[in-house]
């Protein structure tokens, strides 16, 4: 059965030092629940470059998943300040965030960029937390069409793999709430049936993020396959929380 998913994105909140702390305490917190280290709840931590490495050192030992907050398009050569694909995997990373609505609102990031991206870190055995949602609020129905057709154009022509699409509608982004469990339910049952007719997506997931925090994933059920964090999860009691959460939820499911 597939494992419930959380995950943490630091984006760039945290200096080297405090990240080290937030690493150690989260790694502690990682070998003493027993639904993380059983890997029915699967944990992935998304620090800047720089924290990479000591967040694969901090995490040694346990079975939580190390990511990069972005990706190079290409595999190699004169790309000044890009990190390849290759690279994250040979130091041990083994997601890369793709298309987070902050890339395309601040860098102009499209589709097409995020399908090339989406390529490199499927060549090199990492795996693509693809962003996608709509930045205007619509209807459910609305809603999941513009999302499907956005994941479809941000996985175009990229290699066969699993991925994990990341719910997150733009206008639920840093709100003081999410999206209504609803509208998260419809699109996200829209985007798993989008990845589980794709003969080359295996093993993908849906996950939401959004102004996540306790509660929702309860609330969600089976809709989602986990939960995309942000600011909430830099207090590791807030994290632990969610943790317990989707325990609970993978208990549920093993016994249905």
């Amino acid at each position: 059965m597939a494992p419930v998913r959380v995950g943490v994105s630091l984006k760039m909140y945290f200096g080297h030092q405090e990240a080290a702390a937030w690493f150690d305490r989260v790694a502690a917190l990682a070998r003493g629940h027993a639904a993380v280290a059983s890997g029915a709840v699967e944990l992935f931590v998304i620090p800047t470059y720089l924290q990479i490495l000591p967040a694969r050192d901090a995490f040694a030992g346990t079975p939580v998943r190390i990511g990069a907050q972005d990706v190079a398009a290409a595999d190699t050569g004169p790309y000044t300040g890009e990190v390849s694909a290759a690279e994250l995997a040979e130091v041990g990373a083994s997601l890369a965030e793709i298309g987070h609505a902050e890339r395309r609102r601040l860098y102009g990031e499209t589709d097409a960029v995020t399908a090339a991206k989406a390529a490199a870190a499927l060549r090199h055995g990492v795996t693509p937390l693809v962003c996608v949602g709509e930045t205007e609020r619509l209807d459910p129905a609305g809603a999941a069409a513009a999302t499907v057709a956005q994941l479809r154009r941000s996985l175009a022509d990229a290699p066969a793999g699993p991925v994990i699409a990341a719910y997150e509608p733009v206008w639920a982004i840093g709100a003081a709430e999410p999206a209504p469990t609803g509208h998260i339910a419809a699109v996200a049952r829209a985007l798993r049936v989008a990845l589980d007719v794709a003969p080359d997506r295996a093993g993908s997931a849906v996950i939401y993020g959004g102004s996540a925090g306790p509660g929702l994933l309860t609330a969600l059920g089976d809709a989602v396959d986990g939960l995309f964090l942000g600011r909430f999860a830099h207090d590791p009691a807030n994290l632990e929380t969610v943790l317990d959460e989707a325990a609970e939820l993978a208990t549920a499911r093993a016994a249905a």
